[in-house]
């Protein structure tokens, strides 16, 4: 006899039985039935994703399309295209009509990632669709409507993003109708060992290798570790212990790698040991380099080190601006604002003189 789910039971796709996992899994069972707008919101690598397919895939809206959208990942200008089209002509390069994700999504649930990038105009645009669900494309004055499901999800603490004064708080209510909070791994340990095993198989099948002999000191080092980029960290863990692993015996010292010590992951911001040297060597040589005329000593310094902080974090985040903004505490927006600005700054003093 088939055993009968509850809205505790685990969702499918979906790896862990603790009671973190459980209060998620009784959220999405009992949201997803519903129309209501849902907040998911959780650390990077928790899942985020994960949960907005399952809660589309248990609504009555299955049948219709599933669309997902990064907010994080695009300029204000290209995200509102992207979100809502635009006509021919409407700007610069739009050689075509463009259907936006919104229209996309009619009839299924459009997941929303990285809310809290979105800027102050767009969340307006975004408002309107959750209460009136209808939308102009842009260059467009005709009105479309649109029957879409909302899913959002954040990685930041909105209330902490509307006291300053970057969101709404009239959009955070709409959003966060049903809110579902992901724990961090190291917050729910008990599961490491099902989702190891489980990624282990995976990949082992993958690379058609053996799948690696489950040992006591395998599973401890796995446990000890805090996983600050959470199951997207353990599963990119367990694809390289596949690929280094030959037979069943994985060696040990790849297993040293998880005696790191533990830290908490909750401090953001980047201490004075991440930016060896910028302040001392911005004031030795501020005085003698700092241009004449009216430029303040101090707005130089404070500007130059601004620039030259955000220019190490990006190197430390390989490029990727959304994982810098989130390191250095600040919006994706404003970030993308100053690195157009240097880049502006840069080509003026590039360029001849007329």
């Amino acid at each position: 006899m088939a055993r009968q789910e509850t809205v505790e039971s685990p969702l499918p796709d979906i790896v862990g039985n603790s009671s973190h996992m459980q209060e998620v899994y009784r959220l999405t069972r009992l949201a997803a039935p519903t129309n209501a707008s849902v907040l998911i919101i959780g650390e990077t690598g928790t899942g985020k994703e994960v949960i907005a397919r399952a809660i589309h895939k248990l609504s009555k809206r299955s049948d219709g399309p599933y669309v997902r959208v990064n907010c994080g990942a695009l300029h204000e200008n290209l995200l509102e295209s992207e979100l809502f089209g635009h006509v021919k002509g409407a700007f610069t390069g739009a050689v075509d009509n463009k259907t936006g994700r919104f229209e996309a999504a009619h009839g299924g649930t459009i997941f929303l990632d990285e809310i809290s990038s979105m800027s102050p105009k767009l969340q307006v645009k975004l408002l309107r669709v959750l209460q009136e669900r209808e939308f102009e494309r842009v260059g467009e004055s005709r009105t479309v409507r649109v029957d879409v499901r909302v899913v959002a999800a954040t990685n930041q603490a909105l209330e902490d993003e509307i006291e300053a004064g970057r969101f709404r708080d009239d959009l955070y209510y709409r959003l966060n109708v049903v809110p579902i909070p992901l724990p961090p791994l190291r917050e729910r340990r008990d599961d490491i060992p099902l989702l190891a095993q489980y990624f282990l198989k995976r990949y082992a099948d993958l690379n058609r290798r053996e799948v690696p002999e489950w040992t006591p000191e395998l599973q401890t080092a796995l446990q000890n570790h805090d996983w600050p980029g959470n199951v997207r960290e353990l599963e990119n863990t367990i694809e390289r212990l596949i690929v280094f692993t030959i037979g069943r015996t994985v060696p040990p010292e790849l297993l040293h790698r998880f005696g790191r010590p533990k830290y908490n992951m909750r401090s953001s911001k980047p201490r004075t040991e991440d930016v060896p040297g910028l302040i001392q060597q911005l004031v030795k040589v501020g005085v003698q380099s700092a241009p004449n005329g009216d430029t303040k000593l101090y707005d130089y310094l404070v500007g130059g080190l601004e620039k030259a902080l955000i220019e190490h974090v990006l190197v430390q985040c390989d490029g990727v601006q959304v994982k810098a903004a989130d390191k250095l505490g600040i919006n994706r927006n404003t970030l993308h604002k100053k690195l157009d600005q240097y880049q502006s700054e840069a080509q003026s003093e590039e360029a001849p003189a007329a």
